[in-house]
């Protein structure tokens, strides 16, 4: 193995030359007490460099890097033996000059050069030197590895941000590509309805032509052999005149031809009103939430759902340290917070066994437990209870398994409601005066999923007296 530079056998946690050095499984290198001291404040054993985490607790040594910097250390020491001789006595430098602060010989301390100067053991001096220099280093090191660890997490952050517009950009297309195939199908039913109008009606006219056409025939036959009988010698007109005039009479007397009501396509239908129909009947293939959950917010170990409605407990993953982003609850917030006004929401809870539902001030710390500014109800081990910064928890008397939640927030009267609503039963309510912001809170440690029950979509005209 071969190094560069003195940098090469430097620790990335500590930038010092490496002490007993561990090996990980990603190929980068710590000191044993730099790594264990990193590991001692996380949760998951991951690699300071890359982020990788490690399956083991005790990395093995890294012997051909110790043999390095050991290597490194002796070849220093054996370079600066030259140092500690003096330039013009040749002595070894045991002494410090208090006033000159610099190192002296002993011939030196006796020179007139150093007449009634102070002086002191060389290495005495040193090691508070040392310690001095360490007391200012520290803060420096310190901010190195925070500025190290903040790089870390802002590459990693760079890198989620690409992933996060590819999953984006795929569900957008995805629900693009439903909207279109619902146009292009309306679109082709419509067009359909259209054609089959026109022949129809086509078809209506083409008979009407076809009956007309026939009784002008008929009537231009009787009308040609009047004429020409009109045109014959009187003794011939004569003896047929009764014939003629009787022909004549028996002719069918039609009514005079008219087109019948309804005979155009009727436009108004086809073209009146087109893009709200399409649009009214589109809310039969969309939903509304009145929550959209925010994944930025998070616990590292919940999924959500595509739709960002629901949310469950899975298996921890890399996620950036981002401040919105929940560390030590296992929970998400609503994308959007309420200040005022009146707000309701539903929450399929099904079969989960492990749930919190409510509301939660947008302040809340997220990155670890120091009071908690939430009301909610919740379901445990412990079974129901409801939870307020004020109260803390107060067992609830529910005697049958709630499926759904439903969670009203009247901001601006100070009251927060819960119930069942599919049997209209109260399950509690807090009263408080709220001065912040507050979000839509859930919080699992169940792999069966909290669902945000969608909202049915309709369409209608206001009245003059809504308008």
């Amino acid at each position: 193995m071969a190094f560069r530079s003195e940098e090469d056998l430097c620790c990335p946690a500590c930038h010092d030359i490496f002490k007993d050095p561990v090996l990980l499984l990603c190929s980068h290198s710590f000191c044993k007490a730099c790594l264990q001291s990193w590991w001692k404040e996380k949760q998951i054993k991951e690699c300071l460099v890359c982020r990788t985490v490690c399956e083991w607790s005790d990395p093995p040594c890294n012997r051909a890097l110790k043999n390095l910097c050991e290597g490194f250390l002796q070849s220093q020491r054996a370079s600066s033996g030259s140092d500690s001789l003096c330039s013009l006595h040749s002595e070894k430098l045991k002494l410090f000059c208090l006033d000159h602060e610099q190192p002296a010989c002993i011939i030196c301390r006796d020179a007139k050069i150093h007449a009634d100067h102070q002086f002191r053991p060389i290495d005495e001096v040193a090691q508070e030197h040392r310690e001095e220099l360490h007391t200012f280093l520290n803060p420096l090191q310190h901010k190195l590895k925070l500025f190290n660890e903040v790089k870390v997490n802002l590459h990693q952050t760079a890198e989620h941000i690409k992933v996060q517009a590819l999953q984006i950009e795929r569900r957008l297309k995805e629900q693009f590509k439903k909207l279109h195939q619902f146009l292009e199908e309306e679109e082709e039913e419509r067009m359909l309805a259209l054609r089959e109008e026109e022949a129809q009606k086509s078809q209506v006219m083409k008979e009407k032509m076809e009956a007309l056409c026939r009784e002008m025939a008929n009537l231009s036959d009787t009308v040609r052999a009047t004429e020409e009988h009109l045109r014959a010698g009187d003794p011939s007109f004569l003896r047929t005149y009764k014939a003629v005039v009787e022909r004549v009479q028996q002719h069918p007397q039609l009514d005079d031809p008219q087109l019948g009501s309804g005979a155009l396509i009727d436009v108004a239908k086809h073209l009146g009103n087109l893009t709200f129909n399409i649009w009214n009947k589109m809310t039969d293939m969309v939903s509304y939430s009145p929550v959209i959950l925010d994944p930025n917010s998070a616990n590292p170990e919940l999924i959500l759902s595509e739709d960002l409605t629901g949310v469950r407990h899975g298996k921890r993953r890399l996620l950036p340290e981002n401040p919105e982003r929940f560390e030590f609850w296992d929970s998400v917030l609503g994308s959007e917070g309420f200040n005022s006004g009146t707000h309701s929401w539903d929450v399929e809870v099904g079969d989960n066994k492990d749930w919190e539902v409510g509301v939660i001030a947008e302040s809340m710390c997220r990155r670890e437990f120091v009071g908690s500014t939430v009301w909610s109800v919740e379901c445990s081990h412990a079974g129901y209870r409801a939870f307020s910064p004020t109260n803390k928890y107060i067992a609830l008397s529910i005697t049958e398994k709630v499926k759904k939640v439903r969670v009203h927030l009247d901001w601006d009267e100070g009251k927060l409601s819960f119930l069942e609503p599919d049997t209209n039963t109260h399950i509690h309510t807090f009263t408080h005066i709220f001065t912040e912001k507050l979000c839509p809170y859930l919080c699992t440690r169940n792999p069966q999923l909290l669902k945000i029950v969608p909202v049915k979509v309709c369409v209608r005209k206001l009245t003059d007296q809504e308008e």
